[in-house]
Order: structure tokens, then sequence, then C-alpha cells
């Protein structure tokens, strides 16, 4: 910090001069370019959708290519540029930057905006991440389903415009802490993947009985499974009648779940099915053979209605210790057998009512389920263990870079 002070204390003594983005450069808003185009090798592109998901703060390289011919009427990306993004489904991953300093000159597509600057492109994708641009963006943002910031609205938002030398020292800093960050958050992965395995293993041996006598029965004989009702998104509000949407069972929900993420409308109440206390909410269609029948278990203490490809499966047993059944390798490998492979992978609901789960007592399921709890909560919650640590180390990273980059602004 001490060497940025100082450069602050010579080049800017009296504050920091900040400009609106569209007087840093010229901006170029991207077209076209659909993924259909991509080829194996060619001309190297960006699509706005891998800023979100493959890129970092900056690029040496692409992931994807078009055709010459093709990259012809493109937006071009020289060397520099900075490749930010207009649309997205939330607000934190619209007005993405990456800085291409790649090479060559490539090209984007539409929903990205090119700004050719004479700035530091690493500073200005760092600044693009702060708590300050976010504030600033979302008050251009537009949309409810797809968050857009045109061009024209980021062109008028004020970022701090330092000397290069001072940009140029901040990101000195940032590239090694960001390096630093990164191989830490590698090895934590890497030691939480291992104990996933473990816990995986852990669990699949203790479900398996195989040196105890303990009865097996198809799941048809240990309950009913109950079809839910369709509702949609549109139906959601902020207070209504608790819901569980198929897709929040890939995505938000774990072993098992006492509140809903959700709500529907309360005039829905009447045409809506629901889980009772104790059920199993089990999925019936998804992207992967393994996300079909992906099982919640519900501990609330009222009903929850269920979206339409959803089953409540109803029956006796601790809903916890069915829920752990249902993530073993043996049941997975079973259900696959009962899953029609088409557009969208389907659960064929007779043959999978007919795999068999052990039965032992309840009091064995309930001491089953304490030691698979307290593993799983070592394993996968935020709170504590491993996950805790990287979460942290992020949290870290995000403190230090929005420290170097907050300055006194010039009169």
């Amino acid at each position: 910090m001490s060497r940025i002070d100082a450069l602050i204390a010579e080049l800017c003594p009296e504050g920091v001069e900040f400009k609106a983005i569209g007087d840093l450069g010229e901006l170029v808003r991207g077209n076209g370019m659909p993924k259909s185009d991509f080829v194996e090798s060619g001309v190297g592109c960006i699509h706005y959708g891998q800023i979100y998901t493959h890129y970092g703060i900056w690029a040496t390289e692409t992931k994807s290519f078009v055709p010459g011919a093709k990259a012809e009427r493109l937006a071009k990306v020289d060397p520099g540029d900075l490749v930010i993004t207009n649309t997205s489904e939330n607000i934190d991953d619209v007005c993405k930057a990456v800085a291409w300093i790649g090479e060559a000159q490539i090209v984007t597509g539409g929903h990205a905006t090119v700004l050719k600057h004479d700035q530091d492109p690493k500073y200005l994708a760092y600044y693009l991440q702060t708590p300050s641009f976010f504030a600033d963006k979302k008050k251009h943002a537009t949309g409810t389903k797809v968050i857009d910031v045109s061009a024209k609205s980021l062109a008028k938002i004020r970022i701090p415009v330092p000397p290069l030398a001072v940009q140029q020292e901040i990101v000195k800093i940032l590239d090694a802490f960001t390096e630093l960050e990164a191989e830490l958050e590698a090895e934590l992965e890497a030691e939480l993947e291992a104990r996933r395995r473990q816990y995986k293993y852990y669990r699949d041996a203790l479900l398996a009985f195989s040196d105890q006598d303990i009865r097996w029965a198809a799941m048809a004989e240990l309950g009913e499974f109950i079809r839910g009702r369709r509702f949609t998104k549109a139906d959601y509000v902020e207070d209504g009648v608790p819901c569980i949407h198929y897709g929040e069972i890939y995505t938000r929900y774990g072993t098992a779940a006492d509140t809903a993420i959700s709500h529907v409308r309360a005039d829905m109440a009447a045409s809506l099915r629901y889980a009772k206390p104790g059920d199993v909410v089990v999925t019936d269609v998804g992207e992967t053979v393994e996300d079909v029948g992906k099982a919640v278990a519900w501990v609330g203490t009222e009903d929850v209605a269920i979206h339409d490809h959803c089953y409540a499966f109803r029956h006796s047993m601790n809903p916890k210790f069915v829920s752990y059944c249902m993530q073993t390798s043996s049941f997975i490998a079973e259900k696959a057998k009962y899953v029609a492979r088409t557009k969208v992978n389907t659960l064929l609901i007779g043959g999978f009512s007919k795999i068999r789960i052990p039965v032992p007592s309840l009091e064995e399921q309930e001491r089953i389920v304490a030691i698979l709890d307290k593993f799983d909560a070592l394993v996968n919650d935020i709170s504590i263990g491993l996950p805790a640590e990287i979460a942290a180390r992020r949290r870290q990273y995000a403190y230090y870079r929005d420290r170097l980059l907050t300055f006194k602004e010039a009169a």
C-alpha cells in the first residue's frame, strides 16, 4: 500500500480524477455470433456467456473460434481492449468484464460491448468488480427476467482514473494476490473434493448393510408417490404458499429442508398438491440421469406445495434416512435403469418405485442419520469446515481489492 500511497502523493496529491466510461475511449457494441457459428479453429472469439463462466479478469487465449468470413462482420477486439457484458440473468453478472491481452485481434458478438481505451486494461477489469461499480451499474439496470445495461448507459458510469503508474502498481499487487488466492483456493478445493469422496465412500458403505441381516423392500411397498401440480416462477411472491420447484432441488436444496426457498400466490392454494412433513420430494426430470430422481426430505412443520415435475414419497420411515439412501452410488445405478433418455431425461416412476432400499429399525435409521448429518455438514455447510475457509479467502481477496481501488476524488 505504501508504494501506491507514495505514487498518489507524487502524481495526484489533490485526489484522483473520475471520468465517465464513455470518455475513456470508444464503446463498440457487438452483434450476432450464435454458438452455432463456432468452429474448431479460425478467428478467436469471446461469447458474452463465456465471460460469466469461463474467463477471469483477463485472457490471452480464447475458448472459441469463428470462421474468418463470419468474423469480418463482428465487433473487433484488439489487444488491450475490454469486453463487457450488457445482459445477464442477474445483476451480479451484467457488466462483467474481461481484458483481452492476447497478441492477435479477436472478435465478439451480441450482448457485449468493446471498450477501446488508453488505460491499463486489467485495472479497468478489476475496478468493474468493486461494490462501488456494482452500485452504479444497478442504477442503470433495466428488466426483470433478463437484466440489461445498455452501452449508452454504461458510458455514463463514472470511475476513478488514476495515472497509469498508479494503475500499473495496483494491477501488480492484485495480480500477485489473485495468483496466491487461486493457489490457496485450488488446494482447498482439492482437499474438499477428497473429503467429498471420503464421505461418499463412507455413506455408501454405511447404507450397504453388507455385514448385517437387514430387510430390503421396494419403495412401492414402503409408501406411495403423489405427483405435484403445475406452477411457474411467474407465480412467485415474497409471502404466500411455501413451495418447492423441481429445479431448486438440483441447485438449492441438500439432503433435507425445513424451510421453503420460494412461495407462490395464496389464491393458488386450492389447486396445488402438497408434501407433508416427513415426505421425501423427488424430481422426475433433469438434464442429467443423476439429477432425475434427486430427492430432498421435507422436515418442515407445515405442508409445502410441490411442482408437477416432482413426486412426494409418503412413507413411515425416517425421511432423512430415505433421502440419504437415494444418494448412494448403488441407488443411482438402479434408478438409471428407469430414466427415459429423450430430449429431457424423464423418470419412469413405475419402475423407479420398484427400487429396493434397506429397512433397519427406526432407532438404527436415526443413528445413521446422526452420523451422516455430521459428515454432511463438515463437507457441505458453508458456515463450517473447508467451504467456509474457501469463502473466507474470497472475502479477504475482495476486501483488499476494494481497498486498493477506493480513491479520494479530485475537486
